[in-house]
């Protein structure tokens, strides 16, 4: 390689890498991308040949080398909290050892029955596959019904992975007694340059259709999915797609959650703290005249244009240390479902940003969130 070129080593690697490092040679980098909704291990040397290393339902992360020979990482799923693990690689899955370091929850999790996880691939409305994980819970029967959840991602460009959460936690949520459908729908990496850009100056398209395809597929497909008690819920760009469908969803659920949502386009456009955010995703303020037709279409399809359409019970929840999304707009959406006639209710955390950090707010948020599901879920 010549001297003071620059050259990618990913790029036939057709998504995002998350975390690398450097082998002791300097000649080869390890690092972990998202591939098909699960965050696996890689290698690639300087001339840009990529080899998987390991192919689990998993998440790994925080990847460094532990000596000459071996990898530490931190890896967790959908049924399993972080613990490290020791990776010494071979030249791909097969020869490749993974051993686990640390079983920090052991106690606890062998306590625990844990729901079962499938993949389930969902024709679109433009002909595509969408990878969806449906979460089954615990001791489950498959000739009951059950309620059903349509969880809403955020990011927008965020995997929809086999990520562990103490919020948004696929495990606790089907251990309550729900099925939970989980889409990568547009927008979100793994599945090629093109399904991630795709939301981008469409917040309101193909990414929406694709919401309603995963909760079509599973009311027409799996019995056990009771069409007459679902839920759609989402965080961030997750709440502003709940907002978004609470206008939209033409009967399909019977109550919505949105937590740090965008509701108001046009009003986040100078709240945020994140400008350059708004500039790139809305591609012009909403005060010029000339918009472009992207700008056009973002603040024509901002949710709280649609308020006259809802007919749904919702829960907002917004942190006032939200600087991404200020909680005025979870307020706002709140008021105007009230001002509707419709049953709302408002979580404020004052204490709390655009995540929820401390242990006992967690607790009251996983509550509050319980609570508003079984109350029109499990009537």
């Amino acid at each position: 390689m010549k001297e003071n070129t620059k050259t990618y080593v990913t790029e036939s690697f057709d998504s995002s890498v998350d975390d690398f490092c450097w082998a002791p040679d300097s000649y080869t980098l390890y690092y972990i991308g998202v591939w098909h909704a699960t965050e696996n291990l890689y290698k690639t040397n300087l001339k840009g040949e990529v080899k998987q290393l390991s192919n689990d339902w998993a998440d790994f992360g925080s990847l460094q080398m532990l000596d000459e020979k071996t990898l530490v990482a931190e890896r967790h799923s959908i049924t399993a909290p972080a613990d490290l693990y020791a990776v010494t690689p071979g030249d791909s899955i097969a020869n490749t050892q993974i051993k686990q370091l640390t079983e920090v929850n052991k106690d606890i999790l062998d306590q625990l029955a844990k729901p079962s996880i499938e993949q389930r691939w969902v024709k679109t409305t433009d002909g595509k596959e969408m990878l969806t994980w449906v979460i089954l819970p615990p001791h489950f029967d498959a000739s009951k019904k059950y309620p059903t959840l349509l969880f809403c991602e955020g990011g927008p460009q965020s995997a929809v992975s086999q990520f562990w959460s103490y919020r948004w936690n696929f495990m606790i949520m089907a251990s309550q007694g729900y099925v939970v459908i989980a889409p990568n729908r547009r927008g979100v990496p793994g599945f090629g340059q093109e399904w991630l850009e795709e939301i981008s100056g469409d917040w309101t398209g193909q990414c929406m259709k694709d919401y309603l395809s995963a909760i079509d597929d599973a009311t027409e497909n799996l019995p056990y999915v009771d069409k007459d008690r679902l839920g759609a819920v989402g965080a961030s760009f997750g709440g502003f797609s709940v907002y978004y469908l609470a206008g939209h969803h033409e009967g399909r659920f019977k109550c919505f959650i949105a937590h740090d949502g965008a509701f108001n386009l046009e009003a986040m456009y100078t709240e945020t703290e994140e400008n350059w955010f708004s500039n790139w995703e809305y591609d012009d303020a909403y005060w010029n005249k000339d918009q472009t037709a992207r700008a056009r279409k973002t603040y024509e399809n901002s949710p709280h244009l649609f308020v006259d359409k809802w007919d749904t019970p919702i829960l907002c929840i917004h942190g006032e240390k939200d600087y991404r999304i200020n909680a005025t707009q979870g307020m706002s959406a709140f008021n105007a479902a009230r001002m509707r006639g419709i049953e709302a209710q408002l979580l404020i955390f004052p204490d709390e940003n655009h995540w929820v950090l401390k242990p006992q707010n967690g607790i009251l948020w996983q509550r509050t969130y319980f609570a508003w599901l079984d109350k029109w879920l499990k009537k």
